[in-house]
């Protein structure tokens, strides 16, 4: 028989940190992240099956001071295809705003552009290219649009959603203090859906880039997009690479860009 005094207090949970930890700490992880992630690309390249089809981390970065000595071809293409995703996303950001607080604010106007939005969202731009070039030829026309149709569509739906998160609690009590809709608006619903704006922007950007390549299939000679076909048709799967890692080093600088900015104006969450 057990006594009160042979009974032994439970030990304390510790909470679960679910913060991104101290700065060292995290630096530190991504930076070993990195390096393995170069060692292991080195290693797979040494096993001779592999290294008919995928060139090595030194045969990329031959290929890198091979372009960038050349004749200025590498930033050229990078200037290019930077340009296009940012108008192209521009577009689709300035548009999908005031569409996903329309569709949020009145169902009448939901229920007449959700159903095309959904369908749309299931058809890769990749498979509006020849319908983009008969429509608008071979300019950079077509390459602005495909980029716009992929960032708008994943950016209205996520700030969309975002206003539908809005806490009802926040419009009653709005509205019981005598509230306009002018007012709910622009002081409840655009401050509390921010934070989606930014994320859907996040998401917008990162859709622009995975776009770029089939965007630059209507017809170019300059561009990541374009220099990337043209390698693969000669087989030099160095510049390949390189414009793949090209792409995902812009991603990764804009969406810390952005991530930045989140963090600069959401500093009230």
């Amino acid at each position: 028989m057990t006594t009160s005094g042979d009974i032994k207090p439970k030990k304390k949970r510790k909470l679960k940190d679910f913060s991104d930890g101290d700065k060292k700490t995290r630096y530190t992880l991504m930076t070993i992240s990195i390096v393995s992630g170069f060692l292991l690309w080195y290693l797979i390249t040494l096993i001779p099956s592999i290294n008919t089809f995928l060139a090595s981390p030194k045969q990329v970065y031959k290929a890198l001071l091979s372009e960038v000595a050349a004749d200025g071809r590498y930033f050229k293409d990078i200037s290019i295809s930077l340009q296009r995703v940012l108008i192209g996303f521009g577009l689709a950001f300035i548009c999908s705003i005031p569409v996903a607080f329309l569709m949020g604010w009145y169902p009448k106007v939901r229920n007449l552009i959700e159903p095309w939005i959904q369908f749309f969202r299931t058809i890769p731009p990749i498979a509006l290219i020849p319908l983009v070039i008969l429509a608008l030829g071979l300019g950079e026309a077509p390459k602005y649009t495909i980029i716009f149709v992929a960032a708008f569509l994943i950016m209205v739906v996520t700030i969309y959603q975002g206003i539908k998160e809005v806490d009802k609690t926040l419009v009653k009590a709005a509205y019981t203090f005598g509230a306009t809709d002018k007012d709910l608006f622009f002081d409840i619903m655009i401050p509390a859906s921010f934070p989606f704006i930014l994320v859907g922007a996040r998401q917008g950007i990162a859709a622009s880039l995975t776009t770029l390549i089939a965007a630059e299939l209507t017809g170019t000679i300059y561009g990541l997009g374009a220099r990337i076909q043209g390698a693969q048709q000669f087989m030099d799967t160095a510049i390949v690479l390189l414009g793949i890692i090209t792409i995902g080093v812009i991603g990764f600088v804009l969406d810390k860009v952005l991530l930045l900015i989140e963090k600069k104006l959401t500093k009230w969450k």
